[in-house]
């Protein structure tokens, strides 16, 4: 009986473990199965995107993309999401990769011709665009797509054709008319342009697309009750849509109707409210128009209703950084870095914050983390060139903003940043790429038609600048830099007149405009009138009570109405209103000097570099203020401090080399700095001077000849130069040379210093 229970209960056990190792064996087989796996993979994350999961989705597709990165159709959905969650730059790499291995993936390839076109890339747009029309040659969408590359590269007549074709594809589809409408109205054929704008409303009277667009086209007639009409279908037929809404609001503002816009943004805030992008719409059409105080109140306010809006957040940060209000802006993204440290966003804004706080040291290092972790993050290589200018490291943010431009064509921050540097550099062959890239980039933005301008003004074609800064004031009509660069060509024009009155509307575009007020100011000293200039600012300053650069500029004329008293106060409100405005604190230092203050100058300049560490010109003057009071060894402590910022600073290694010359030091450290100042100032006497005098030193006659030569050709009225070349001369037994400097320095200068030095050699020699 045991040995029959036993084998009849062993029966069971060997079944069951049989059956169990079965079904390991089969899910260990379908785990292993790559095609199975990664469909699952695929599938979740549909599963996730259908529901709004983005990031989950995101995980399950780079999961199915481990296990085949041939798989395209993982890789257009990849991109798909990282799309939704605002990762640009990635969406775009997988799109294409989706689009290069599935080429018949109409949809990737569309998206593609988007993009390109969106960029100012109208070949690429085209090829895409084609791509599809080669599988689907009645492609509607890929027909608007080519006719409208066609038309960005200048080919208008063709364009005319495929956007016909487009509407034969198919006759009920309002964008194609829409397409022929605006190639129609770039050409001037208005008329044909409106009709066009019209069927596409009446082939589907339901697309508040096709209403926006005839919208915008009498907006653009200044046919502004109809506009308005088709603004307001628009909203009825998307009433949750916020373009609409923003349409009619910029409608008001092009007819002067300031409240009006406000209030359709109030309305449109309160119909949109359960959507984060519309309880936003009020705090962005303020910042939009540069309405920082109540912008800020706005995202205050949001702030507190929506703490858990990180978007919210980022702008609110955003905001008081525009103000000034930095600390504040700190306090709420170290909120944002405490909920989420791998916040990309809030890690560039902390970087940001770190270099408007004066601490780029900081900054680069918190950015390079980031570009580190995200290195296609085009918005962290922009503010990492912002950080290494702001460190003195000019050729390293050079290389990061073009980063950023490479990263995001569309971007212009980093192409104004790059202009600038070309106009700095004089390269106006750059400068004319990267304006003519920035008008197509930003039409919308003054910043490219200016940059343009200068290129045109370095060529001789003032119309041609003219032309570019009318648009300029076209497109911003409040932005007084194209006044003032106009008023700047009228002073060039010697048409004053003229350049006073566009002076006058850059400073009622902008009251808190130093560049115009400096130009009213500049006539008024011009024509002899320093009294005139004075009351200028004063009444100025009534205006904008606040302007630092404007009590600096006060503080100017009163010194040269001879007032330094005056000017000394200017100069000190300047200071109390802006503590980093450097050239306020080194006129008044200045100042301070000249009424046998220096002490005053000496602690003003040591404040003003604990928030500016690395402004070389603090350090400059601060020295020179030592050396004025003899204190050698402090002014070479602060050149050596100011060189640990710049080593190969050629100002700094000149000062120091001839102090160590002068009041003993190392000799070849000496020589070293001179010649580090001579490779950077090779046109500039004093550095000749100091490099020859270092020779003398040295013993090196001839060298030291050699230079000092070049020292007193470009400045032949300098005693000193004069004098060291004397000596020079002297040490290579040249007598007759050394007697004739030796004698041209007292000729210049009787009381020389080392007159008494001078006329023992003299006399020496004679004997």
């Amino acid at each position: 009986m045991k040995s029959e229970s036993g084998a009849l209960s062993a029966r069971p056990a060997r079944l069951g473990t049989i059956l169990a190792l079965a079904t390991l064996s089969s899910l260990t087989g379908c785990s292993h199965n790559p095609e199975v796996t990664k469909k699952k993979y695929f599938d979740k994350g549909n599963s996730y995107f259908a529901q709004g999961k983005f990031n989950e989705a995101s995980i399950e597709f780079q999961n199915a993309i481990q296990i085949d990165s041939q798989y395209a159709a993982a890789h257009y959905q990849y991109a798909e999401t990282l799309e939704k969650l605002g990762n640009l730059p990635l969406a775009f790499r997988e799109l294409y990769q989706a689009a290069t291995l599935d080429p018949s993936n109409k949809d990737a390839q569309l998206q593609l011709a988007q993009i390109f076109l969106a960029s100012g890339k109208p070949v690429d747009a085209r090829n895409h665009a084609q791509a599809v029309l080669n599988l689907d040659p009645q492609n509607a969408p890929a027909q608007v797509l080519l006719s409208q590359a066609d038309a960005a590269s200048g080919q208008s007549s063709l364009a005319l054709s495929e956007a016909q074709h487009a509407i034969e594809s198919d006759p009920n589809r309002a964008a194609s008319y829409i397409n022929l409408a605006l190639i129609q109205e770039k050409s001037g054929d208005t008329a044909t342009a409106e009709q066009n704008y019209l069927k596409a409303v009446s082939v589907d009277a339901k697309s508040a697309p096709a209403a926006m667009s005839l919208g915008q086209f009498y907006a653009r007639q200044k046919r502004w009750p109809d506009a308005q009409t088709q603004f307001q279908s628009a909203i009825a037929l998307d009433p949750k849509g916020i373009a609409p809404r923003s349409s009619l609001a910029l409608l008001y503002l092009a007819q002067g109707q300031k409240d009006a816009a406000e209030q359709t943004m109030r309305d449109s805030k309160e119909a949109l409210k359960s959507e984060p992008s519309g309880y936003r719409v009020l705090g962005d059409y303020y910042l939009t128009q540069g309405e920082l105080d109540k912008a800020s109140a706005e995202f205050a306010s949001l702030y507190a209703e929506h703490p858990a809006d990180a978007s919210v957040a980022k702008t609110y940060a955003q905001v008081l950084l525009l103000q000034n209000r930095n600390d504040e802006a700190a306090t709420i993204d170290n909120a944002l870095l405490k909920s989420s440290l791998d916040d990309i966003d809030a890690r560039v804004l902390q970087g940001q914050i770190l270099v408007r706080q004066s601490k780029p040291v900081d900054a680069a290092r918190a950015l390079e983390a980031v570009v580190k972790d995200a290195p296609a993050n085009a918005e962290a290589h922009y503010q990492l060139g912002l950080a290494y200018q702001a460190n003195g490291n000019p050729g390293q943010a050079e290389t990061e903003w073009r980063t950023a431009a490479k990263l995001r064509p569309e971007m212009p921050d980093p192409q104004k940043a790059l202009a600038a540097v070309a106009l700095q550099k004089g390269d106006f062959s750059a400068l004319n790429d990267l304006s003519t890239q920035l008008i197509k980039t930003a039409p919308r933005s003054p910043d490219g038609y200016l940059f343009h301008a200068a290129v045109a003004d370095h060529q001789g074609d003032q119309a041609g600048a003219e032309t570019d800064l009318k648009n300029a004031m076209g497109v911003a009509p409040h932005d007084p830099r194209a006044y003032v660069a106009l008023g700047d060509l009228r002073v060039s024009q010697k048409r004053s007149d003229d350049a006073e009155k566009f002076f006058q509307q850059a400073l009622q575009a902008d009251p808190a405009s130093a560049e115009a007020l400096t130009g009213l100011v500049n006539l008024a000293v011009a024509a002899g009138n320093v009294p005139k200039a004075i009351t200028l600012v004063q009444n100025q300053i009534a205006h904008v009570p606040d302007s630092s650069k404007f009590y600096l500029v006060l503080g100017q004329l009163q010194l040269r109405n001879q007032s330094p008293s005056e000017a000394q106060a200017s100069f000190q409100k300047a200071t109390q209103l802006d503590p980093n405005n450097i050239p306020a604190v080194m006129f008044l230092a200045n100042t301070q000097v000249a009424h046998g203050s220096a002490d005053e100058a000496i602690a003003g300049y040591q404040h003003a570099l604990q928030s500016n560490p690395r402004d070389l010109r603090l350090y400059t003057a601060l020295g020179s203020v030592y050396e004025a009071r003899g204190e050698w060894q402090q002014a070479e402590d602060i050149y050596k401090k100011a060189l640990q910022v710049q080593s190969d600073n050629p100002v700094i290694a000149n000062n120091l080399a001839y102090l160590m010359l002068d009041h003993g030091g190392d000799l070849n450290l000496a020589v070293s700095l001179a010649q580090t100042a001579r490779r950077g100032l090779p046109n500039v006497a004093n550095s000749a001077d100091t490099l020859g005098w270092a020779y003398y030193k040295q013993g090196v006659y001839n060298s030291a000849i050699d230079m000092l030569q070049q020292a007193v050709k470009g400045d032949p009225k300098n005693p000193d130069f004069h004098y060291h070349l004397g000596l020079a001369y002297q040490g290579a037994e040249k007598v007759e040379m050394a007697k004739a400097e030796l004698q041209r320095t007292l000729q210049i200068s009787p009381n020389y210093a080392q007159a008494p030095e001078i006329r023992q050699i003299l006399s020496a020699r004679q004997d």
